[in-house]
């Protein structure tokens, strides 16, 4: 028996990724009470691509409307699709999730569960990793997500509470710490927040031998979270530290191996490189032991812990620098 379900809108960003067709299909195949409206905001920056497969969604197809959100990223995205709905609900979807074939039943449970002063109801996320190995440092990456809070992969939140604190901040530009940003913003407004039963399986996505490079940006994120939330957001949101201090002391010793050399100290720029290259070592180790360790996946560990520990400590000082002034989200929906 699926209990009573107030209305509910799906709001799903998207840059036109080829999966989005694989997320509307299975929406549209899981039983449960179908939603009021399916709201599709497109964050390329400039019309003309590929039309959204909105042909995917079968029989809601019909209670789709496309936004255009002009390339701003998925917290401005998702504030776009947000602004249309008047359901008591908006779950939030990213276009390379698949729910559930019971999903919109499991979604039924969930809010009818809800109790009044419950403003967020999160979904559980499954991660699918390849059998027979080993996973790699970027499957392991996507991973986590299965133990992340509040993650916007799939994420329902009341409209009311949505609405009430401006919805996501739009100054967080990735698809990293928005989420968290906006929970810990919701729960300040004295709502809480509780994980679900439905489940959504969110693979891997194919990603490159640099894509663990790319994703130091995020360290600019924390930057203004810190700003935002204070030092102590880590423990709030029960987030991993992470490696930065770490990056930083690397960072330190190769910049100073290169002074101590220009200098003409050979013997103090040798010590100081060796502590760089330990310290590089360590980290490739950190990231090779648990993987696969094919020669691709070790030459990719090798090569990408030489580089990262600078690129996450520019990311996170220029950040730092960026946001230094940066007040309270007072955005409106």
């Amino acid at each position: 028996m699926i209990p009573p379900l107030a209305s509910y809108a799906v709001v799903v960003p998207t840059i036109g990724r080829p999966c989005l067709a694989d997320c509307l299909a299975a929406l549209a195949a899981s039983a449960g009470p179908e939603p009021s409206q399916v709201v599709l905001v497109d964050d390329r920056p400039a019309p003309g691509g590929d039309e959204l497969p909105l042909g995917a969604l079968g029989p809601l197809a019909d209670r789709a409307i496309v936004l255009r959100s002009g390339g701003r990223g998925p917290a401005a995205a998702r504030n776009t699709g947000i602004r249309v709905v008047d359901e008591p609900w908006t779950v939030l979807l990213d276009d390379d999730v698949r729910v559930s074939a019971y999903w919109r039943e499991q979604l039924a449970r969930d809010l009818a569960e809800a109790s009044p002063d419950t403003g967020g109801v999160q979904g559980v996320l499954e991660v699918p990793l390849p059998a027979g190995r080993r996973p790699t440092d970027w499957e392991r990456n996507t991973a986590g997500l299965r133990d992340a809070l509040w993650a916007t992969a799939d994420m329902a939140y009341r409209t009311e509470a949505l609405k009430a604190v401006g919805g996501f901040d739009e100054r967080f530009p990735r698809a990293f710490r928005e989420d968290a940003d906006l929970a810990l913003r919701i729960l300040d407004a004295g709502w809480l927040i509780r994980r679900g039963e439905r489940r959504t399986e969110h693979p891997v996505r194919p990603a490159d031998r640099w894509v663990s490079v790319r994703v130091q940006r995020g360290n600019a994120d924390d930057a203004l979270m810190a700003r935002l939330h204070g030092p102590g957001w880590w423990e709030r949101a029960s987030a991993p530290r992470g490696r930065i201090r770490r990056h930083a002391a690397v960072t330190a010793a190769g910049l100073g191996a290169l002074v101590l050399a220009a200098a003409g100290r050979r013997r103090a720029a040798a010590l100081t490189a060796a502590g760089w290259l330990l310290g590089t070592a360590e980290f490739a180790r950190a990231r090779i032991a648990p993987g696969p360790r094919t020669a691709d996946e070790i030459l990719t560990m090798t090569v990408t812990s030489a580089v990262i520990p600078a690129v996450a400590t520019w990311h996170r000082l220029s950040g730092a620098v960026r946001h230094r002034g940066a007040g309270g989200w007072d955005g409106t929906l």
